[in-house]
């Protein structure tokens, strides 16, 4: 039977497609990985790699890969229903956040938390969501705080709030001269928005399409800071969140937001974790923290 250390092996080797980085990621060192799959290869009497550049598995390897993660990820959660018995609230949550949210909330959150649970430790990581959702799956992840993805097998997703979002442009811009504005008023504005790869992005997209408006590809902002600072400087309009605009960092200071006719944007924001996994109730009450927090400062 194979052991599983070698399944790790396995299921690393097919997410780095390289021997190295796939020996680093563990760590171990590049033979004795390659030595314990060939290992793997001739206990099941198979073929699970093809050896090249990059390195990819064969059919068989592909399977055998996710199976062995599904295994690895209930071993994960037989270990953490141990530790959940005797620790209560403690330990170690490795927690993923966009980056469009979590400078302006978690912070006020953190907190909370420490406070009230002195021995609850966070892991931070910004990233995107879709990409975290993936490694959510993969057990990289105990928790994502974003956007609310669509259901997914497998998760739990708990919606925490609706934040509104806002458009902005440069203080002097022509449209702020005018005592109303529709939405057709709008069509064919420039706007702002970040990489293609966030959630953000294609709700920007939504926005621009609904309004006729004319979302640029030359200048995506690499944040809601840059975003801010573009939109500023006269450069396009931009779609801002509250919560954002609200935070420190943030601020109406070079830019005026647009009180537009019938404008409803909206995004809501959901905490996301396994389901059946051993920290549930540990997850349910940070997202209730989260949203408490958010809703304070939403008013």
């Amino acid at each position: 039977m194979p052991t599983l250390r070698q399944l790790r092996y396995l299921v690393a080797l097919e997410e780095t497609q390289h021997f190295g980085r796939a020996a680093d990621s563990i760590p171990v060192t590049q033979p004795t990985l390659s030595q314990q799959l060939k290992e793997l290869e001739a206990r099941l009497g198979v073929k699970l790699v093809e050896r090249g550049r990059p390195v990819r598995l064969t059919p068989i390897g592909r399977e055998i890969a996710s199976r062995a993660r599904r295994v690895l990820l209930d071993v994960a959660e037989i270990r953490h229903v141990a530790e959940a018995s005797n620790r209560g609230m403690a330990g170690t949550i490795r927690f993923g956040v966009t980056p469009t949210l979590g400078p302006y909330l978690i912070p006020h959150a953190v907190v909370r938390l420490h406070r009230e649970h002195p021995s609850l430790r966070l892991y931070i990581r910004e990233g995107i969501p879709d990409e975290q959702k993936t490694e959510l799956l993969n057990g990289k992840l105990d928790m994502v705080l974003g956007p609310a993805p669509d259901a997914s097998p497998g998760l739990t997703v708990q919606p925490l709030f609706l934040e509104e979002l806002h458009m902005f442009g440069a203080p002097d811009h022509p449209l702020h001269a005018r005592a109303h504005l529709e939405p057709s008023d709008f069509s064919g504005q420039p706007v702002l928005s970040l990489d293609p790869r966030h959630h953000f992005h294609r709700q920007t997209a939504q926005i621009c399409s609904a309004l006729g408006a004319q979302l640029l590809r030359d200048y995506e902002g690499t944040s809601l800071d840059s975003l801010r600072q573009m939109a500023g400087s006269g450069l396009g309009l931009a779609v801002l969140p509250e919560l954002y605009v609200r935070s420190e960092t943030g601020g109406e200071d070079m830019v005026k937001r647009f009180e537009i006719k019938g404008w409803e944007a909206k995004r809501s924001i959901a905490a996301v974790w396994r389901k059946d996994a051993a920290f549930s109730d540990t997850y349910a009450a940070i997202a209730a923290v989260i949203a408490a927090e958010a809703s304070e400062i939403l008013g």
